[in-house]
């Protein structure tokens, strides 16, 4: 059974930092394009990065650039996202995925609609930013 599982969510100040881990299990995800979305309460789920299976493209939503790093270890099968200098716009529950098809940069641009329809998706963890 393939699944994505996040971690790493919590409740911290403004300016803190947090990373988050994405474990995937069920099969090897190293062709795969992987990405964070959020989604906060009462809002759409948007896209905040992306990464190639390679690790060697990277693509981040222009509200996280600079502040957010998103990377990942094969070996490991997981993904992370370092989060810094943390804003309390950035509360919201994090959501991984995973697509064999689409790049980093098409992964960014997917409608509302469309992200749904990626090949696998995270239950979620939740970041709780306090001013």
């Amino acid at each position: 059974q393939v699944q994505l599982v996040e971690s790493g969510g919590g409740l911290v100040q403004a300016g803190d930092s947090l990373r988050l881990s994405c474990a995937a299990s069920g099969r090897t995800f190293s062709s795969d394009t992987m990405g964070w979305f959020r989604q906060a309460p009462g809002k759409e789920r948007e896209f905040v990065a992306a990464i190639s299976g390679s690790g060697g493209s990277t693509e981040y939503a222009d509200s996280v650039k600079g502040r957010f790093t998103i990377s990942r270890d094969n070996a490991k099968n997981t993904m992370y996202l370092q989060m810094n200098t943390l804003k309390p716009e950035d509360t919201a529950a994090y959501y991984c995925a995973a697509d064999l098809i689409l790049s980093p940069r098409a992964m960014g641009l997917q409608t509302k609609s469309e992200i749904y329809g990626m090949d696998y998706w995270g239950k979620g963890t939740l970041v709780t930013v306090s001013s």
